[in-house]
């Protein structure tokens, strides 16, 4: 509802300023644009689970069994940095098209946390943190709606869409794992690939004329959309800093390839490769389950959310 009320006042702000204006000047035929972006994070949702993990940062007393504080963590990815570079062409004073082509990478969000959680007898106290960062290549066909050129300043609006090519959330976790026996260190790196989706934008800028070709711009631009996990693969698992993506280890004592690859679905039932609701899945931490340890292991699908409100500053080259 926000996205469409938005459009509709960029729509109506757009032929307002139309009716009101009038120029005879030629229009461009084609332009490039080439801009970086700062965007800050909108319409903040809760995180998704990390690895059966809640989305939450708790804090455990000394005993590791009795929680001193609660926070759910929440966000969204669409704060972080974005260069792209832009082909347009006018079809008139009035009304050309653009495409885009962006790389974004997002600021890490934190999106679990625990302090100081009794995980094992001995006793094993668990302190633990994990962050995602998403970086994407996406391509961005937009409609722009230009306003009349006054002083070298041509303000003009734009509205489109968002497609996804190419990219990745990536989840690093850093657990320090704390017993009578020393301190055990551990690094995961899990890479969940999305499922094709579309968002929507919409901006507001101005060109300046610095001479005959050459302009400078600066927009104003929102961007909305959610991506929805497809698989994830724990690419990296280290202890003290040695490899043991592939041994069974007393902090990870599933080693087997559907301990690292997971394919995510609508609906967990009784033939889902999931503990949980198939007693013969695949994992060795239940005594017998060793029927499918060659299969990702399945799980609820989860997805995060990318909006932001961003700056754009750029140069632009008009042919």
């Amino acid at each position: 509802m926000k996205k469409n009320l938005f459009l509709l006042g960029l729509l109506i702000c757009s032929m307002a300023t139309i009716a009101q204006t009038q120029t005879t000047d030629k229009p461009e035929s084609w332009y490039f644009k080439l801009g970086g972006s700062y965007f800050m994070q909108t319409a903040a949702t809760e995180f998704p689970t990390v690895s059966g993990a809640l989305p939450n940062t708790d804090v455990y007393a000394a005993d590791g069994t009795t929680l001193v504080s609660r926070e759910t963590n929440h966000g969204s990815f669409g704060e972080g940095f974005r260069s792209g570079l832009t082909a347009g062409y006018r079809f008139s004073p009035r009304l050309g098209v653009e495409l885009g082509l962006n790389y974004f990478s997002s600021a890490s969000k934190t999106m679990v946390e625990t302090t100081n959680r009794l995980v094992a007898a001995g006793p094993t106290f668990a302190t633990g943190r994990a962050e995602g960062r998403i970086r994407a290549f996406d391509v961005a066909p937009a409609l722009v709606m230009f306003l009349g050129e006054a002083h070298g300043f041509e303000p003009y609006t734009k509205v489109g869409v968002i497609v996804p090519v190419h990219g990745d959330l990536t989840i690093e976790t850093n657990r320090t794992y704390t017993n009578p026996a020393g301190v055990t260190k551990t690094y995961t790196k899990d890479v969940v690939k999305p499922n094709p989706t579309v968002g929507f934008l919409a901006a507001i800028g101005t060109s300046y004329k610095l001479g005959t070709h050459i302009s400078i711009f600066a927009e104003l631009e929102y961007r909305n959309f959610t991506v929805h996990g497809k698989t994830k693969e724990t690419e990296v698992y280290t202890e003290n800093g040695v490899d043991k993506l592939n041994t069974p280890t007393t902090f990870r004592a599933d080693a087997s390839y559907s301990a690292s690859h997971v394919d995510y679905v609508k609906q967990l039932n009784s033939t889902s490769n999931n503990p949980l609701f198939n007693p013969n899945t695949a994992t060795t931490t239940i005594p017998g389950d060793t029927t499918r340890p060659n299969e990702a292991m399945n799980d609820i699908s989860s997805f995060v959310g990318i909006s932001g409100l961003g700056l754009t500053f750029g140069l632009k080259y008009s042919l």
